[in-house]
């Protein structure tokens, strides 16, 4: 059985209280659907942590190559998941491990195991949505 998301009032109380999104799979390359989410969120206030063990700086910030790499005194709000479907499970453990908020898997993104997991742990937990679609939907762009 396929678990919900969350209601549109929970998803834009989410973007409206969140400031850092870990953005997992973010590409260097400005044609790519992770860079262009990711810098429409930059652009609208957010601070954007790039994990992709590619690049040492994408989007103007420093890149870490997994999520456990980022140092401990930033706080993560969201973890946005640019992977495919099967290799989702370890970057939800790890956002489980750091205590996020929530862990959002983008469109054509579900993994349902690892989404028990973070419901379990009290993380809010979005599949298979844009991020970007969302927030111009509920916020504006």
């Amino acid at each position: 059985m396929t678990a919900t998301n969350p209601t549109p009032a929970e998803i834009r109380d989410l973007l409206t209280t969140a400031r850092t999104i870990a953005v997992v799979g973010l590409s260097l390359r400005p044609e790519r659907d992770s860079h262009r989410v990711a810098h429409y969120m930059q652009r609208r206030g957010y601070t954007i942590v790039p994990v992709n063990p590619g690049h040492p700086e994408i989007l103007g910030a420093t890149s870490y190559p997994r999520l456990a790499a980022v140092p401990a005194p930033t706080a993560i709000d969201i973890v946005n998941i640019f992977r495919r479907s099967a290799d989702v499970g370890p970057h939800v453990d790890e956002a489980i491990s750091r205590g996020v908020r929530a862990v959002w898997m983008q469109v054509g993104i579900a993994d349902e195991a690892a989404a028990r997991r973070a419901r379990a742990a009290g993380i809010l937990v979005v599949m298979n949505r844009c991020i970007m679609v969302d927030h111009a939907a509920l916020i504006g762009g």
